[in-house]
């Protein structure tokens, strides 16, 4: 048995304590946010105030390595989220050909609120006899005492209190912000530097709930766990929720000042209203908002450079979640890649169940082989978004800006993204990309992948009859002519 103190409570820390706690071990949890109330779960999250956690009110989902480490690691949490209005969703309902394959009931979505979940986390933690969660508490430092040559042990913390919480293993779940950085610094301790790459992306989001919970849905979710697109110099993606709720969010350019304005009421719903799929949801006889506008920076894909074997791992301490790598929260990856890793962490740890240098080491192995694929693919992603809003919107790129290397040839990337359209193996391997089930190089490594796209690439165009055209995303002049008219001209 092992005493374990977690800094931080969103969905990696919580995610850890019920993995460790399940397995005997101590566990302490210090949160900074307010405990949350009692009372049932989706009153008790909606009523949840949460300020130094602003992400939190806005839209998130758990793709489908989310549900399959829930599913593996903890059903009943699952189901727990699905008792209290969350629901999975069908990702094949829009495959090509129809029809069900092995593999399939991977591919599904949990559409559900990120303070539900969180919830729903934290009632399973609290409830382990082993385990504390003590909430308005924030790790000022560390405690570390020497340990070989020039090397470190991390032997518990301090708290902004001064409380002192001995630990055979610290670990850091602050999120984004990853608080080990800042507390080695403070004590003198080398710090690698991380891997960066920017997001250049700014997130306005408004949640809404339906009128009427046993009508027809207001239009279709073209996307198959949502309604929209990434159009060629902006996003707008509608993703249902638990409860009759859905949450639609813009992605657009920080620096594109009209698109500022999408934070009032007013302008937001214009925008909704010109962009595909998205205006018969905000008709107001179908759906009343839930609350204002909310504009929030999104952070840039970082990959840790304590989490890393870059520098020399400091024995007993470790990184999780977002604490150890982000990715471009676009792309819907945070939750899932934070419960994989933690619940990955659990078993390290007893395959390593001392927490000294090797075990460090092993949790860098696991950040290499887990997190640092989807960082590189995210770095790739965000890169090309931005070059392609910024040229529709007729601002140049950035020349320091250098184009990172494809994971996958452009030619091979763009043949697939034309064959998924039509064929249900290219289709299904795409699908295991975007929702995290296998990274770019394990599908494109796929025999029956590659001999698919072969023959799509071989096969000579068929006569087709036109297909009618899909709905047409404004373009930039037109969609900030909808939102300058809200805000008088």
């Amino acid at each position: 048995m092992t005493t374990i103190v977690i800094a931080g409570g969103g969905v990696a820390g919580l995610a850890l304590a019920l993995a460790l706690g399940r397995r005997g071990h101590r566990v302490r949890v210090l949160d900074r946010s307010e405990a949350p109330p009692d009372g049932p779960v989706v009153k008790s999250a909606e009523l949840w105030q949460r300020p130094l956690v602003p992400q939190a009110a806005h839209d998130h989902i758990l793709n489908s390595l989310g549900v399959r480490t829930l599913r593996a690691h903890a059903p009943a949490v699952l189901d727990a989220a699905l008792e209290e209005g969350a629901r999975l969703l069908d990702l094949t309902a829009v495959a090509p050909g129809g029809g069900r394959e092995p593999g399939d009931d991977d591919l599904v979505t949990l559409v559900v609120r990120r303070p539900v979940l969180d919830l729903v986390l934290h009632r399973a933690v609290r409830a382990l006899p082993g385990v504390t969660v003590s909430h308005r508490s924030t790790v000022a430092g560390l405690l570390l005492e020497p340990d070989g040559p020039s090397g470190h042990r991390a032997t518990g913390v301090v708290t902004h209190t001064g409380e002192t919480v001995p630990a055979d293993l610290v670990v850091d779940a602050t999120g984004r912000r990853s608080a080990s950085r800042s507390w080695l610094a403070a004590a003198g301790v080398p710090v690698p530097d991380d891997l960066t790459g920017p997001s250049q992306l700014r997130a306005t989001g408004r949640f809404y709930r339906l009128r009427d919970p046993d009508g027809p849905p207001p239009g279709p979710l073209n996307r198959g766990n949502a309604a929209g697109g990434v159009w060629d110099h902006y996003s707008a993606v509608l993703h249902p929720a638990d409860n009759d709720v859905f949450a639609i969010t813009f992605g657009t350019l920080p620096g594109d000042r009209t698109t500022t304005a999408l934070r009032t009421p007013a302008a937001f719903t214009a925008a909704c209203r010109v962009s595909p799929y998205l205006a018969d949801w905000v008709d107001p006889d179908v759906a009343r908002p839930l609350g204002p506008v909310r504009v929030i920076g999104m952070p840039p894909n970082i990959l840790r450079g304590t989490a890393t074997d870059r520098g020399r791992p400091v024995a007993g301490l470790l990184q999780a979640g977002d604490a150890a790598c982000v990715t471009d929260p676009m792309f819907g990856r945070g939750m899932s890649l934070a419960l994989a890793h933690a619940f990955a962490l659990a078993d390290l740890l007893d395959a390593q169940p001392s927490a000294d240098e090797r075990l460090g080491r092993a949790a860098a192995g696991l950040v290499e082989e887990l997190l640092r694929p989807w960082y590189d693919q995210g770095v790739h992603d965000s890169w090309s978004r931005v070059a392609r809003w910024r040229a529709a919107a007729g601002v140049p790129v950035d020349p320091a800006a250098g184009r990172p290397a494809p994971l996958v040839s452009g030619r091979l990337s763009t043949a697939a993204m034309t064959a998924a359209a039509t064929d249900p193996v290219v289709w299904r391997g795409i699908t295991r990309i975007q929702t995290s089930l296998g990274t770019p190089a394990e599908v494109f490594a796929d025999r029956a992948f590659q001999a698919r796209l072969r023959a799509a690439a071989d096969a000579p165009a068929a006569p087709v009859s036109p297909a009618p055209p899909g709905p047409r995303p404004p373009t930039h002049a037109e969609l900030c002519h909808a939102i300058a008219a809200q805000e008088g001209g």
